[in-house]
């Protein structure tokens, strides 16, 4: 069987333990909405996300990556039913032995999504596949940058019909 090339997903030869911002996207396993729902809003309140079981155990994990690496933190993040954006900075560039794992953007995303997958186990879906394979990742270069990713952080909910992840039944009245 031939199998297509797959795209690579990460920029050739870039070292991700690179001090600076780095804005992530993750995706569930066939996009299935499992971090939560999304309220429609009203004149008087804009749509708002409500965290699952399994939103509020990837909230917690997110909030764990800081406790793991000394030299992580995380700027902003919004969890969306299906997906979540990270803004990870990386502060200073940790490795004091060459044979030392590295303290990069694909190992603190790796244990973040295992982290997620081996408490979902344990609560109750000890078979369940819930990523998409690797993930998107953008370097975030200065201030503006910086501001818009922000920006589109903080109306990710309000926006979410408009968002290329969306599916109509995952939005609750």
């Amino acid at each position: 069987m031939i199998y297509p090339n797959r795209k690579a997903t990460r920029i050739k030869d870039y070292d991700y333990s690179t001090p600076g911002a780095y804005f992530i996207t993750l995706c569930t396993h066939n996009r299935q909405a499992i971090f939560g729902t999304i309220s429609n809003g009203d004149v008087y309140h804009k749509p708002e996300m409500h965290l699952s079981y399994i939103g509020r155990i990837a909230e917690n994990e997110i909030l764990n990556i800081e406790k793991h690496y000394t030299n992580i933190s995380i700027d902003k993040y919004v969890i969306m039913p299906n997906h979540i954006h990270i803004i990870i900075r990386i502060t200073e560039r940790i490795n004091p032995f060459p044979t030392a794992p590295k303290f990069d953007i694909p190992n603190v995303v790796g244990k973040f999504k295992a982290a997620v997958t081996r408490n979902v186990g344990k609560a109750f879906m000890p078979s369940a596949k819930l990523w998409q394979t690797s993930f998107h990742d953008h370097i975030i270069r200065g201030e503006k940058d910086f501001r818009e990713i922000w920006q589109y952080i903080d109306t990710n909910p309000e926006k979410w019909t408009q968002d290329c992840f969306y599916i109509p039944s995952e939005v609750t009245p």
